[in-house]
């Protein structure tokens, strides 16, 4: 299979695809025409450009960042405004335009981190996939649980503890909905299933009948009659996760591990 790299390199063109987590998805090029590569058809956006890209041979991350103006009607300001990109996963390569069946070169894979707008124009920074070494080995002893409600660890069945609701009114971190919700939603999620705010979530920071406190404000009015989707929360204790779920054998903390306390409880002469 032919190389790109070989020859002369004016008909090389970068190519971005972008997957975001509700599972949109983005496939752009900086050539001048739509480049199909892989079976899949990369967008013409020619303002958008790495501003810079490093690569290591050892393990230490790849980085760069990206900087464009928003041109493409996929790439709205208001959805990077939202986050609605941060920690998407995203791949940079670059393709011959000129053939396009020859072997791509893959500059960076990983993920969007921050990103910011000004006016019309945003950059974003990349995280190469070695950045998550980075992340520490071994986590920390705790007395609460550090599993992700519902994850493979936890491995709590969350069928049956999702609902969804709809809007009547709203006031700043404040819901009301069309009808009673339980008090096990506490540290729950909501999720927007429409208007402005639509894909974003946050958490359920108390229950009142009707009545939500979230904890993020809304990034954006919510509509009346807004659809939302209601998760059940856990608080992470040992005790809740024994009578309320039946769960303690998945429990992923120390609960009876002693802690700095131990000292003040039995000092020493």
């Amino acid at each position: 299979m032919p190389n790109i790299a070989e020859g002369e390199l004016t008909t090389i063109a970068l190519c971005w695809r972008l997957e975001r987590s509700d599972g949109a998805g983005l496939a752009l090029t900086s050539h001048d025409a739509a480049l199909v590569h892989g079976g899949v058809e990369f967008v013409p956006t020619p303002g958008i450009t790495p501003a810079a890209v490093s690569r290591s041979l050892g393990l230490e991350p790849d980085s760069g960042e990206v900087a464009g103006a928003l041109s493409s009607d996929a790439l709205e300001g208001r959805d990077l405004a939202l986050g609605r990109w941060n920690g998407a996963k995203v791949r940079l390569s670059a393709v011959d335009w000129a053939n396009p069946g020859a072997a791509a070169i893959d500059l960076l894979g990983g993920e969007l981190g921050e990103v910011s707008t000004e006016g019309e124009r945003f950059s974003a920074e990349l995280r190469g996939a070695a950045s998550r070494l980075e992340q520490p080995v071994c986590p920390a002893t705790s007395p609460e649980c550090r599993a992700h409600f519902g994850d493979k660890k936890c491995r709590v069945d969350l069928a049956g503890r999702t609902s969804y609701a709809s809007v009547v009114a709203s006031d700043g971190g404040e819901l009301e909905l069309d009808r009673p919700i339980g008090s096990n939603h506490v540290l729950g999620r909501l999720r927007y299933m429409r208007g402005a705010n639509c894909g974003l979530s946050t958490t359920i920071l108390a229950v009142a009948g009707a009545l939500v406190r979230v904890r993020d404000l809304p990034r954006e009015p919510v509509e009346n009659g807004c659809r939302v989707e209601l998760r059940e929360g856990c608080d992470k204790r040992f005790a809740t996760c024994v009578s309320r779920f039946d769960n303690a054998v998945n429990f992923r903390g120390e609960p009876h591990l002693p802690g700095n306390d131990l000292l003040t409880r039995f000092p020493g002469s």
